[in-house]
């Protein structure tokens, strides 16, 4: 897929830390972000994606940004132009035993460092969206407070998992049927929780999430 040609500003380029003047920044950047860690329902999802230089521009003019901030249609979008364009990007995901044996952070973690390790082209620093370094990673890393709204391959890394995620999801509904995941995406809608209430919970519901559930059915 060609990326569409728009033009953006000096300033709106340097809003974005990948043209700032606050980070000096290798040939090769990894951005990291998971999605799905509010969920009740499935896996935590990380991806990691690595872009050419000379494509930022015209993604950053084609309106990327923090997955949440995007409608579905325009994740998907981007998402195509992001496969087509970068020079190499992964998905890795901790798997719902994982969560409720390790907890939500380090199961995010762990998604985020097997998304690393899956990528074929080895990144000079991975930028991390949030405040925890991936453990035991044997890359440069840094952290970036809500990266996905600062960083365009961190922003990519989002919408990747995003839209990943939810093509999951709503398999799974075909499965789950009860729980309207394809509506909710595994997040505690009123649907969700009224299904929980009258069927319990499946083998893909967090068991580790049961206070969260339960407090969520007590106040409904």
């Amino acid at each position: 897929m060609l990326l569409i040609k728009q033009t953006c500003s000096t300033q709106q380029l340097s809003d974005w830390l990948e043209f700032s003047q606050l980070i000096e920044t290798p040939s090769l950047i990894a951005g990291v972000d998971e999605v799905g860690r509010g969920c009740l329902f499935g896996p935590v999802v990380a991806a990691a994606v690595i872009l050419p230089k000379a494509a930022l521009p015209e993604i950053m003019a084609l309106g990327i940004n923090d997955s949440k901030k995007l409608s579905a249609s325009k994740r998907s979008q981007l998402s195509q132009v992001i496969h087509s364009v970068a020079i190499d990007w992964k998905i890795g995901f901790g798997s719902v035993s994982e969560i409720d044996n390790l907890n939500i952070l380090q199961a995010s973690l762990l998604a985020m460092k097997r998304a690393i390790y899956k990528l074929k082209v080895k990144p000079d620093i991975c930028l991390i969206d949030g405040n925890q370094l991936v453990p035991n990673l044997n890359f440069p890393q840094q952290t970036i407070v809500k990266g996905d709204s600062r960083s365009l391959s961190i922003a990519a890394a989002s919408i990747v998992a995003k839209v990943w995620r939810d093509d999951l999801l709503i398999r799974l509904a075909k499965k789950y049927s009860m729980y309207d995941l394809a509506s909710n995406k595994g997040y505690g809608s009123k649907r969700h929780l009224e299904a929980l209430q009258k069927y319990g919970p499946s083998p893909l519901h967090r068991k580790s999430f049961n206070r969260v559930i339960s407090n969520s059915l007590a106040s409904n």
